[in-house]
């Protein structure tokens, strides 16, 4: 996602930039109003890294806790970061209804896309292995179970989708941003396909995710964006709010391979339509409480978990 060096030419990249997509001022508009005070950001960044300081402390002692209970605290826990940042969250569709193991699949425009999928929809996160490295936040990352991802070496793709294929095999969630870095959220991605045949090996649904932000911009971690310059945009937005779709889960054995299970799961975040008995189901974070439950539905399914991976290259 970020970073100076020269990429390797099979990576994805996206065309935004901090400058062009972070801040994009709009004509006419009195941007002033839209910020939040200087005392308010201040207050906003502290609570929010302690936050995650919080949760990185609280985290081996959560590790000896019951599945469900530590499945409850993560929750709570990713909500309370996000909240504490200053976004207010608006969750619409049906997790609820749903059992299972799941490919959950979303585009990507921000470091918050993480934190606000986990409060609602947890699994094991995919990630580049540079995420390992950062300070806290690879931590928690590595102490949440994340699959890493060498994006430098294209030999490793193939064991990184069997490892996605064992973990849905064995009934758990993964959770995917299959256009492999951010975009503005103005702008999307192709969903590339390879992270799909985890869902074709071990038959399981896929639950398209649609996230937009208001203001976008402010949102948007782009380019060489610092996480630092990212995290001062946020708090200092004096409202923002972020959306998050939950769309009706697409079944793997209507599609003969990857790359039409990528492209249909494209299209449904592209149109971004919930249905209506799921409208019904909408949850709004500003009482942060209620969010949907942690059942994600799959239908059964009697393909095979195949050793088609290995013939996965992007």
């Amino acid at each position: 996602m970020n970073g100076s060096t020269a990429l390797p030419p099979w990576l994805p990249t996206a065309p935004c930039t901090p400058g062009h997509c972070a801040a994009h001022p709009e004509t006419g508009r009195d941007h002033r109003a839209d910020r939040a005070g200087a005392v308010l950001a201040v207050a906003r960044l502290t609570a929010g890294i302690g936050a995650v300081l919080l949760g990185l402390l609280l985290a081996p002692a959560a590790g000896l806790l019951p599945a469900a209970t530590r499945l409850a605290l993560v929750r709570f826990w990713t909500r309370a970061v996000v909240r504490a940042f200053g976004v207010r969250v608006r969750y619409e569709g049906e997790a609820g209804a749903v059992t299972g193991p799941l490919l959950v699949v979303a585009n990507h425009v921000s470091w918050l896309d993480i934190p606000l999928l986990a409060a609602v929809l947890p699994g094991r996160m995919v990630a580049k292995a540079e995420v390992r490295h950062w300070p806290v936040l690879g931590t928690l990352a590595a102490l949440g179970g994340t699959l890493f991802i060498d994006r430098d070496r294209l030999r490793a793709l193939p064991g990184t989708v069997r490892a996605m294929s064992g973990v849905l095999a064995g009934g758990g969630r993964v959770v995917v941003f299959p256009e492999g870095s951010t975009w503005c959220g103005r702008a999307r991605g192709r969903f590339r396909p390879a992270a799909f045949q985890a869902a074709l090996d071990s038959g399981c649904a896929v639950l398209p995710v649609r996230i937009d932000y208001r203001p976008t911009g402010a949102a948007a971690y782009v380019g060489d964006d610092p996480l630092g310059t990212s995290l001062w945009r946020v708090v200092s937005v004096r409202r923002m709010v972020a959306d998050i779709r939950i769309l009706d889960p697409i079944s793997s054995l209507r599609y003969p391979d990857r790359g039409a299970l990528a492209a249909a799961a494209q299209r449904a975040v592209d149109q971004g339509t919930v249905s209506q008995r799921a409208v019904s189901q909408r949850t709004v974070a500003n009482e942060s409480a209620n969010l949907p439950s942690l059942s994600v539905h799959q239908r059964a399914s009697s393909r095979p978990a195949a050793a088609s991976s290995s013939r996965t290259p992007a």
